[in-house]
């Protein structure tokens, strides 16, 4: 069964590809947490996220955003203190600070989801060449939402970051061409097909 070679270096990253990545996605709690995570990956690799999953979850209490938007000075040492833990007070901040933006999105859109998908229109989108390789690591789609989050107070969530998301979460369906998930996911949802030079 052929697969994207990105996720082969493990079991870990194997069942993320196999069951989530690129899935499209209208759940909130899981667009905090595949947003966090990518917030949190800033300068390490994502492998590492996917091996201390279950240590963010522990520490973010299964990134209930609403719970973690109430986190106070002793819940950041006691995350800061969790053995396994990514010890980046900036980032744990940041994960607290973005919560409360997260919630304040809710309530001017009903979910976060909505907010989102609006960008693509609730569609996926397929560009074209991508399912052949060569990747961009930013768009003019990720611009336009890594943007719109920083007018919003998002932080750690520059364009890169946000390109990363929007694969994960099903906006962008990246895997190959020869990837077994490629057909799947696009049979999951309306998908749009866009020259790739539209978006730079």
């Amino acid at each position: 069964m052929e697969r994207c070679a990105w996720c082969l270096c493990n079991e870990k990253m194997i069942k993320y590809h196999d069951e989530e990545w690129g899935v499209p996605l209208h759940d909130d709690r899981k667009q905090f947490e595949f947003l966090m995570m990518e917030a949190m990956q800033c300068g390490l690799n994502w492998n590492m996220m996917i091996q201390k999953r279950e240590i963010f979850r522990k520490c973010f209490d299964g990134f209930d955003y609403q719970k973690v938007a109430d986190y106070t000075e002793a819940d950041i040492q006691r995350i800061m203190d969790t053995e396994g833990m990514v010890r980046s007070r900036k980032k744990i901040e940041a994960v607290i600070h973005n919560a409360r933006c997260f919630l304040k999105v809710r309530e001017e859109f009903g979910t976060f989801s909505d907010y989102l998908w609006e960008f693509s229109k609730g569609k996926s989108i397929l560009y074209m060449g991508h399912q052949k390789g060569g990747l961009p690591a930013r768009n003019g789609l990720s611009d336009a939402v890594s943007g719109d989050l920083k007018k919003r107070g998002f932080q750690y969530l520059g364009s890169v970051t946000v390109y990363s998301h929007l694969q994960a979460c099903g906006i962008i369906n990246d895997h190959l061409q020869g990837c077994f998930r490629y057909l799947e996911v696009m049979s999951g949802g309306r998908t749009v097909r866009k020259r790739r030079d539209k978006e730079n």
